[in-house]
């Protein structure tokens, strides 16, 4: 594993902390728009956004060689990990894809959305215990 210095932990923690405000204040506000939805269509949004940012700026960091390691660091580890870690999920997914591996791709979609929603019951579960 690789040792994190002081100012690495201190950018993570900032963009955490961004990204975190930010994923409050936009699903606060697709909320609000469809209140009678009775569907969280907040997280989505958030979760959709947050799959599109780190798209872009990966896709751009990339191509245009742009967004230095600790920029990459605060960007998409701290700001939109905290803003989403569905984003991280998608990209992964992508990732995956894109290296031809369907089988992987697929187990780690069916696993994240399976045992996620399982392991969230089962926390439920055990909180109302």
């Amino acid at each position: 594993m690789t040792p994190y210095g002081l100012p690495q932990l201190l950018w993570v923690g900032v963009g955490g902390f961004l990204g975190s405000v930010g994923r409050f204040v936009v699903a606060g506000f697709f909320n609000r728009l469809s209140p009678a939805l009775a569907f969280p269509i907040g997280t989505l949004a958030v979760n959709i956004l947050g799959c599109f940012l780190i798209g872009l700026l990966h896709g751009l960091a990339e191509s245009r060689n742009l967004l230095g390691a600790d920029i990459r660091v605060f960007l998409f580890i701290g700001v939109l990990g905290g803003f989403t870690t569905y984003s991280t999920f998608g990209f992964e997914s992508l990732a995956l894809l894109r290296d031809g591996e369907f089988f992987k791709t697929s187990a780690n979609i069916l696993l994240h959305v399976i045992v996620g929603l399982s392991a969230v019951w089962i926390g439920d579960t055990l909180g109302r215990l």
